[in-house]
């Protein structure tokens, strides 16, 4: 079996998500011992051998929601969003501060991939909403290198998913060159997922006792503070977007 959280896994917090992976294997009995770091996210969203990772929303509805188990939200803990929810933060380079949204209209877009909700589908339906354009767009391959573009001026604005902006706050310099500049609505979280003959409530259990035997600081630094039942129609109720 093979587990990840490949979404927030950086090296910073590293020990913290080993941490919860060990108490998970304490409830569970028999998880493999350690996390997998080193595949695509496809190829460990899709194994037969899929235990527990962490997915996209979009993804999930798009591609994986009749080949995997759903297993739950988290809680983030934010004040931005309701437990089992999440939202995109759209920053811009600091030369637009004070900017409103429409000011960003026909501006060049950074957008990390273009199946993932909080970095495209998300900043697409925000724009269609208010009746604004998004101009040229251009690929990064993940949020932290679309703030990265932004911040050098290689773009001018990005949607970003909100965890990951407050763990870029927490720990990279340049994101004293951005500003924010508006936020899209909630959205159903990250969803936790394995594959679909795995035991699901088994699953379920273990991942809470192993969030409870976290320290309140710990669940903190993740920004994990429990495990939400939504159910797939939550996901599947978001619209999909063009392609960009």
């Amino acid at each position: 079996m093979i587990a990840a959280f490949p979404m927030y896994d950086r090296p910073e917090l590293a020990t913290s998500w080993d941490l919860l992976w060990h108490y998970f294997g304490e409830a569970y009995g028999d998880a493999p011992a350690q996390l997998t770091r080193d595949l695509d996210v496809w190829d460990i969203w899709q194994s037969p051998d899929l235990l527990l990772a962490q997915t996209c929303g979009f993804p999930y509805r798009s591609r994986l929601k009749d080949k995997v188990a759903l297993i739950g939200a988290p809680d983030h803990g934010i004040e931005e969003a309701p437990a089992g929810h999440y939202r995109s933060v759209i920053v811009a380079n600091k030369r637009f501060e004070g900017a409103k949204l429409d000011t960003l209209q026909d501006a060049t877009l950074a957008f990390n991939e273009p199946i993932s909700q909080s970095g495209w589908a998300a900043l697409w339906r925000h724009f269609e909403d208010k009746g604004l354009r998004i101009g040229p767009r251009r690929q990064s391959g993940a949020h932290r290198e679309s703030a990265r573009m932004v911040a050098r001026g290689d773009a001018d604005f990005a949607a970003l998913d909100i965890i990951s902006w407050k763990l870029m706050r927490r720990y990279d310099d340049f994101t004293s060159d951005l500003i924010v500049v508006d936020m899209t609505r909630p959205t159903p979280a990250l969803p936790f997922i394995s594959a679909r003959d795995q035991d699901k409530g088994r699953v379920q259990n273990a991942l809470q006792d192993g969030l409870q035997s976290l320290t309140f600081g710990q669940r903190e630094e993740l920004f994990l503070h429990g495990l939400v039942s939504l159910p797939q129609s939550a996901y599947e109720a978001v619209p999909n977007p063009p392609a960009p």
